[in-house]
């Protein structure tokens, strides 16, 4: 039975007055709050825009930025920003349309500049602080419990009775050895980083696991480095007789990008058909090294823009008075699919 009802209109965005005003989204947020230094046509301009486009203020973005200062701090020690860029675009995204901007500092492994960032940011009174690293086992080199201002833990592990995202790495590891098994792929080995990692272990329990409800057998992981080269060698033991198994894989799951081009180099330089005799999946999709690769590279993406999302607007609540349980969100991984291992039938 259809209905005469017309949709319903999606509500007018904080950007949206900004850009038919001309203005930047944190002017127009001030100018809607009666804050800010501006003349008084433009804050006049900016709530008429607002007005004729029906655009009606969120109450929680209201209460955050009538008590503070319109900038929230992203903490990290992740140097060369492979997880923290992802995460704070995430985080910007999700901050826009409440007129707060972020800014990055990266604290390195310092626990001394860590504090002087940290003490700025109380300088600047910020409205939060967003902390982020290089791995979620490891706290940054910061102390940053009993602040006066909400903290977020996002891709590095929280202090007590904080709140943390995470990616669900087991769940990833599972997209990947299911994929294999939907291709038809039967040999399938795990090639990874060191076992001083959390994230390793997570990931080759999810891969026994699969394996065993498949009815597969199981290989034991081979564990290394993060890098090309270890890639490489574990070729070389996979199929040199070198790893303990009879049988050559039809298949390698990797436990990053890094680790999987070095995989994939050492098969064409056997001439081993790459996916046509073994497929190779990969883990975190960085794209300048997926996307280069020769077949480009499937692999695990853990959605950092999305957890970065998550983690600025669980900051916005909490900063707008809303409680929240503490405790760890484990955010879910996708598969992106390119020609290193196929699509299997019907997919």
């Amino acid at each position: 039975m259809s209905s005469d009802a017309p949709p319903a209109k999606t509500p007018v965005t904080l950007r949206e007055v900004a850009s038919a005003a001309g203005v930047s989204v944190a002017t127009a947020s001030k100018a809607l709050n009666g804050q800010g230094r501006m003349t008084a046509e433009t804050r006049e301009r900016i709530r008429e825009t607002a007005q004729r486009l029906g655009f009606r203020p969120n109450s929680l973005a209201q209460s955050l930025l009538r008590k503070r200062s319109f900038t929230v701090g992203l903490l990290t020690n992740d140097t060369y920003g492979r997880f923290s860029l992802p995460l704070m675009a995430g985080v910007s995204d999700a901050l826009v349309d409440a007129g707060v901007s972020v800014f990055l500092c990266n604290v390195e492994d310092d626990q001394r500049l860590g504090q002087l960032h940290v003490e700025a940011m109380l300088d600047k009174r910020v409205d939060g602080i967003i902390a982020t690293g290089k791995r979620i086992d490891r706290h940054l080199p910061v102390d940053l419990a009993n602040l006066r201002i909400p903290v977020i833990y996002a891709f590095t592990q929280p202090d007590p009775d904080a709140i943390g995202f995470v990616s669900d790495d087991a769940g990833g590891a599972r997209l990947a050895v299911e994929h294999f098994c939907a291709l038809g792929r039967r040999r399938i080995a795990h090639v990874s980083g060191p076992a001083s990692f959390a994230v390793v272990h997570e990931r080759a329990r999810a891969y026994r696991e699969v394996l065993a409800e498949h009815g597969l057998p199981v290989a034991e992981p081979l564990l290394g480095h993060w890098s090309e080269a270890w890639g490489h060698e574990a070729v070389a033991r996979l199929f040199d007789g070198k790893s303990g198994k009879a049988e050559k894989p039809d298949a390698v799951f990797c436990g990053n990008d890094q680790i999987a081009r070095g995989v994939i180099d050492a098969l064409r330089e056997r001439e081993v058909s790459v996916p046509g005799d073994v497929g190779v999946i990969g883990f975190d999709n960085w794209e300048i090294v997926a996307e280069a690769t020769r077949p480009p590279l499937t692999s695990v993406d853990m959605n950092l823009s999305a957890l970065g999302r998550e983690a600025g607007l669980a900051l916005l609540s909490l900063v707008g008075g809303q409680p929240a349980a503490p405790g760890i969100r484990k955010l879910p991984c996708r598969l992106v699919v390119r020609q290193s291992c196929g699509r299997p039938p019907g997919g």
